[in-house]
Formats: C-alpha cells, sequence, structure tokens
C-alpha cells in the first residue's frame, strides 16, 4: 500500500422523509488500490459499528484550516 490513500470512505445518513435537512457524511475509513489494480483496501477506523449507506470519493488534500 502506498502511504496515502486514494479515496475516503463516509457513512452517509439521508435526513427523514419530509425533512428539510441535509444528509449527515462521517468518515469512517480510508481506501488504497492494490498494487495490481484490480481491487482495492477499505480500513475502517477501530470499534465502528456501521450501517446503511457507505460512500467512498477522491482523496482531497485538507487545508490547515480543516485538519484542526
Amino acid at each position: 500500500m502506498s502511504s496515502k490513500p486514494t479515496h475516503i470512505a463516509y457513512v452517509v445518513t439521508d435526513p427523514r422523509e419530509g425533512s428539510d435537512r441535509k444528509p449527515i457524511w462521517r468518515e469512517v475509513g480510508a481506501i488504497w488500490p492494490h498494487k495490481n489494480g484490480t481491487g482495492f483496501d477499505l480500513v475502517l477506523v477501530d470499534q465502528l459499528s456501521v450501517s446503511g449507506r457507505i460512500v467512498c470519493t477522491e482523496r482531497k488534500e485538507k487545508t490547515a484550516e480543516q485538519a484542526a
């Protein structure tokens, strides 16, 4: 695995039907591609209970403000 993941995994909780709230995105893991290019490793944070929808997006560098 390379030192930085290529994608980030989020659990997305959709608001109840009829609500004007936005979905809640919680970062739960990171994804690294296999060296042979045929798959990925998804590494989830410790002690995580996951249910619902998992969304994987390309990783973007966080600014100093976002990291704090």
